[in-house]
């Protein structure tokens, strides 16, 4: 009875749910790792990137002017100012003058500085600094706040991502030279994999059954047990630690997948279509070119997604295989793990740096998924 008209089963609800559950889990992450390239190292640390549009309750230490700034008045020495610099229409709960009770004054109270005179502070962060005698030294006294802080977004985290380091050291250099070393290791090994799976599905010679052996056999090799005799082999003949070295690397190890797919999406092609154009007097290389790579073509975009992606995100095989001018491998995953240092801090420059990585695969993504549920077969055979 589930299959009655107008009625869906419950297995299609369940695969309905069970899609709408992995977009989810992929796209929060993603919305929030958007949300927090833009906020601050303060609003991070307070709250997640779900509370960014709302006031959030915040410490801060935060400098007050020094003595360069101080005026007299009258018999009193004063220095006065604004904590929040930025503009911010941040509301103080409490303050105080000491890291070991930041709470110990309320809004417009006084407190004694240790160095001598007063300060009182407002609600909105204006300070008034006093004193009977002349201050002394280069700079002013820390203040411990407690404020309730508005929403803040800013393009800092980008200005200091795309534009921070020298002209060869830059987040733009990086993004260059993974684009150089992307595009070429994603073409080369999508034309010599189309040339081998026609042969292996549709030409007839001897051993053809142990390649497609040892290429389903090379599927399961690790990546990183080939690293170092490849490296030493292009070390040996010249091209180690270059470009060509880095797109010969990413060729040989994204071969073997592609091979076997696209062979098996060939070998799937209606076969009439072939004998045909063989009867008609083509060539093997007329009925590759003008028969089988235009049928083949969602096979090719959905691989090129993939080799790209993967070769996009590698920081293994450069940092093997790829060492540019400057003695350094500058692609955007190095570049990234050098901004963030040794000790993992400035998470909104890792949510900035990441954004900024992911946001051209998003682009190859959505640009060729239409090819991958095209039915370019559909009307081919009568």
């Amino acid at each position: 009875m589930d299959n009655i008209a107008g009625q869906k089963s419950t297995l299609t609800w369940v695969v309905h749910i069970s899609v709408a559950v992995l977009v989810a889990l992929w796209l929060f992450p993603t919305v929030g790792l958007f949300v927090s390239s833009f906020r601050t190292t303060d609003q991070i640390v307070t709250g997640g990137w779900w509370k960014a549009l709302f006031p959030a309750e915040q410490n801060l230490t935060i400098r007050a002017n020094g003595p360069d700034d101080q005026k007299q008045v009258n018999d009193l020495y004063v220095i006065e100012g604004q904590l929040f610099d930025d503009g911010s229409e941040a509301e103080i709960s409490s303050w105080g003058i000491s890291s070991r009770d930041i709470n110990a004054f309320q809004p417009s109270e006084t407190a004694e500085l240790r160095r001598g005179g007063t300060i009182t502070v407002d609600t909105i962060g204006n300070y008034r600094i006093e004193n009977t005698v002349a201050f002394e030294g280069a700079r002013g006294p820390r203040v411990f706040v407690t404020a309730l802080t508005p929403p803040e977004f800013t393009l800092a985290n980008y200005k200091h991502v795309l534009f921070s380091g020298t002209a060869s050291d830059s987040m733009g250099a990086a993004f260059m030279a993974t684009l150089t070393v992307t595009i070429p290791a994603t073409i080369i090994p999508i034309l010599v994999a189309a040339f081998a799976a026609y042969a292996l599905a549709w030409m007839d010679f001897p051993g053809r059954a142990l390649l497609i052996a040892f290429v389903v056999g090379l599927l399961v090799v690790p990546l990183q047990l080939a690293l170092i005799p490849l490296l030493k082999l292009h070390l040996n003949i010249g091209i180690g630690k270059s470009y060509l070295g880095v797109w010969l690397a990413h060729t040989g190890f994204g071969l073997p997948l592609a091979i076997y797919l696209l062979r098996n999406y060939m070998v799937g092609l209606p076969r009439d279509i072939i004998e045909n154009a063989r009867v008609d007097g083509a060539t093997e290389f007329q009925i590759f070119t003008k028969i089988i790579l235009p049928l083949s073509f969602p096979a090719l975009a959905s691989f090129a997604i993939f080799q790209f992606l993967w070769t996009w995100n590698d920081l293994l095989v450069a940092k093997v295989f790829l060492i540019d001018a400057t003695g350094q491998t500058t692609v955007m995953t190095n570049r990234i793990v050098e901004m963030l240092g040794t000790r993992g801090g400035d998470w909104e420059i890792l949510a900035t740096a990441a954004f900024v990585s992911i946001s051209v695969p998003l682009v190859v993504f959505f640009s060729m998924q239409r090819y991958l549920v095209r039915g370019l077969l559909a009307g081919s055979v009568k």
